[in-house]
């Protein structure tokens, strides 16, 4: 007699209270992206629950070292260096394991590697900002690069963006994939950012 295979269950339903509103009136940007229409929730596909697979065959050695990754021989970038790391949980805080984490970020004078990016801050020729690894079999990550700066942007007339750092993690489908960013404790930028305003939302309630 043969045996079926378990059924694949689906992920968790998306708990909009933990979400902040996709419009906030001084995120500029959210203006042109936030939906007009209410969201609607679609069953997954098995190519949602299922992929996409990475291995660690997928990524070059040293592809989590932002210090070497794209630096010249013997040359190293500016700025101070620090190492970013953790572990990816589900939502029964079970370790995450073998999943892709990937990062990426502004130099230390607050300049993006990106042909768009008209800052006045320097390029740093041995710095990519970019890097991506995957977790162990408990769930941990890290990397090492060096502290953003921060850097104006073009919402209101004297926005600025405080250091920062992109965030995304697939988890096991694409379904779940999350990004995010990282802020640093004690920058005075950081209350006065409506990207981070916009993020704050209140701890759901238990009733």
């Amino acid at each position: 007699m043969t045996i079926a295979p378990p059924k694949q269950g689906e992920f968790y339903q998306r708990d909009r209270r933990w979400h902040p509103p996709a419009f906030h009136q001084n995120y500029k940007t959210s203006v042109a992206r936030s939906p007009k229409l209410s969201m609607i929730s679609l069953e997954n596909t098995v190519s949602e629950i299922t992929g996409p697979r990475f291995g660690h065959s997928d990524l070059a050695p040293g592809d989590n070292d932002l210090l070497t990754n794209y630096a010249q021989p013997e040359q190293s970038p500016i700025g101070e260096r620090i190492i970013v790391h953790g572990r990816v949980l589900d939502e029964n805080a079970r370790p995450v394991p073998n999943t892709l984490v990937e990062i990426w970020q502004a130099n230390a004078s607050g300049r993006y590697r990106h042909k768009k990016d008209a800052y006045l801050g320097a390029i740093d020729p041995n710095f990519g900002g970019c890097g991506r690894t995957m977790t162990d079999e408990n769930g941990y990550y890290y990397f090492r690069t060096v502290k953003p700066g921060a850097y104006p942007w073009r919402n209101w007339v004297n926005d600025w963006r405080p250091a920062h750092i992109h965030v995304s993690v697939f988890g096991t489908g694409f379904a779940q994939r999350l990004i995010t960013q990282l802020y640093f404790e004690g920058d005075p930028l950081i209350k006065t950012c409506p990207s981070w305003r916009r993020s704050r939302i209140p701890t759901p309630s238990s009733s």
